[in-house]
């Protein structure tokens, strides 16, 4: 295992005691590195995809908190003569180089440029080259996921003009197609389609193929980079479609992929994570608000129960802030459609108990008043557990510079808020077709205090905004309370909730297997 090796062993200061009088040098080289480098290539020319893993999640994090806390790790110029100056290991290493900096320090312009060009080449190559390799699901994920991550950082970056300086301007001028939205979006594209992943998914729903089975690994000799790149992309395509505010697109990219089931996405809890995150939001946005209530639903209460397996993970700290924010976004939609019995027991008092009476609880009773302290609400929840929009378009080298980072996240607010306040007069709509069954129009009009013809407006409009149109053009209903409208007599239609006993049970069981297993554990003297 890699634990044994003896990088991991060293201790953080033996390496070169005059190297903090020195300061950082690119060319420095520890012997631990050098160990970890030698392995890590040895590995991965024997395609041994356990112990790459165990090098990468555990070993790199080891030697970058003991030698490279707050400093880069040795150039790849500095590291390629101890893997046979392997072009593919250095464009890899060099990956991995610039997300270590970007985790630890603050990228230059020109390193974010670099690293640019860096995943210009290691796709290129991907694509285009012979890959014989098998890297861990959770390598490739995280070279979506921080391809993508550097491409929004880039993007905010370049839209604060104001403060910049002449010779970050003229960078900016000269470099003018890094981190194109086009380019972005071409590569991921390409890379789902080279890899054939669609066709793939198709022939496994018909007994044809393994890919799933096998979480994306050639176990006959081959390579697991592209296609899992491939299958990955269509997530980093939904999520560049979230950042555009282009939903439709974003969710028909992940289509091919039957979130219902596991896939590997779930092999990959930030991948896992990102998907319904970013699957919900979208569909929260369409006003599919039941579709994002069951996903929303699923992943809590799979977070809630896996959480603890990650404490020692990198992504631990990302996976808390995932969880809050989508405790955020459910609150919305179960105060926009409220579908509480979509959401579990175990969800729901998560809802309800873990941020107190005081925060959510309160706050979504609050929400459903649609006075100026429930758009408030609304705002911050929105605000604070929404994607960081972009705008992808260059800027205006025109003085006097602007700063325009927040106008995609102003422009998705203003929209939502405007979604939200064209549902303020259908609360009390809802409000009193769920005290009749039966109730003529006259007599609602007179109640909600309108005229008739304005009445049938509201009625439409609650038809319009409790019913939405699925990734298969079919209209599906939000409504918890329907109706129709007959011989000028409303005749509402109540669903009713079917109550699930069965998972009360098993939920408890599991408890008791839990207490068992702790009182076994209990050393008696």
């Amino acid at each position: 295992m890699a634990s044994n090796y003896d990088y991991e062993d060293a201790p953080a200061g033996h390496e070169d005691p005059s190297r903090q009088d020195l300061g950082y040098d690119p060319n420095f080289v520890p012997d631990s590195v050098k160990s970890f480098l030698v392995h890590l290539y040895r590995h991965i020319r024997e395609k041994n995809v356990y112990e790459i893993h165990q090098m990468y999640e555990n070993s790199f994090q080891t030697l970058s908190d003991r030698l490279f806390k707050d400093t880069p790790w040795p150039s790849v110029e500095a590291v390629a003569p101890y893997v046979d100056n392997d072009h593919v290991f250095c464009l890899l290493y060099r990956e991995m180089w610039f997300r270590h900096l970007y985790a630890r320090l603050s990228p230059t312009p020109k390193q974010r440029i670099d690293s640019w060009d860096n995943y210009c080449s290691l796709f290129q190559v991907v694509l285009h080259g012979v890959v014989n390799m098998q890297l861990p699901n959770q390598w490739l994920w995280d070279m979506v996921d921080e391809f993508l991550y550097q491409f929004q950082s880039f993007c905010q970056y370049r839209a604060k003009m104001k403060n910049k300086t002449e010779q970050e301007i003229a960078l900016l001028r000269q470099y003018d197609q890094a981190w194109n939205v086009y380019g972005v979006l071409n590569f991921l594209q390409a890379l789902v389609e080279k890899s054939n992943i669609i066709q793939i998914l198709e022939q496994e729903k018909e007994g044809l193929e393994q890919f799933t089975a096998t979480d994306g690994y050639d176990y006959n000799g081959g390579s697991n980079v592209l296609k899992v790149l491939g299958y990955f992309s269509m997530v980093g395509l939904l999520r560049v479609h979230c950042l555009l505010g282009d939903y439709q697109t974003g969710l028909k990219c992940l289509f091919p992929i039957d979130i219902s089931q596991q896939g590997v996405f779930t092999s990959v809890i930030g991948s896992h994570i990102a998907t319904i995150y970013h699957y919900g939001f979208a569909n929260l946005m369409l006003r599919r608000y039941v579709e994002a209530i069951r996903e929303f639903n699923k992943i809590l209460l799979y977070i809630y129960k896996t959480k603890q397996y990650h404490q020692k993970s990198p992504q631990y700290e990302q996976i808390l802030k995932k969880n809050e924010q989508m405790y955020a976004l459910l609150a919305i939609c179960l105060s926009l459609c409220p579908q509480v019995k979509l959401v579990d027991e175990t969800v729901n008092s998560q809802l309800q108990e873990k941020y107190g009476e005081k925060k959510y609880g309160e706050k979504m009773s609050r929400m459903q008043r649609y006075d100026d302290e429930a758009f408030a609400i609304y705002d911050e929840l929105f605000s604070y557990a929404c994607p960081k929009f972009i705008t992808p378009s260059a800027p205006s080298f025109e003085e006097p510079f602007v700063n325009y980072n927040q106008d995609a996240y102003r422009l998705q607010l203003k929209l939502f808020l405007y979604e939200v306040k064209q549902q303020q007069l259908l609360s009390g709509v809802r409000t009193f077709l769920k005290v009749y069954s039966t109730i003529s129009l006259g007599k609602l009009a007179s109640y909600m205090e309108v005229d008739e013809p304005t009445l049938r407006t509201i009625l439409l409009t609650y038809k319009h905004k409790t019913h939405a149109v699925d990734s298969d053009g079919r209209i599906i209903s939000n409504a918890d309370v329907d109706f129709y409208i007959y011989d000028e007599m409303i005749h509402i239609v109540e669903s009713k909730p079917v109550k699930q006993y069965g998972d009360y049970f098993l939920w408890q069981i599991v408890k008791l297997e839990g207490v068992i297993n702790d009182m076994d554990r209990v050393k008696l003297e």
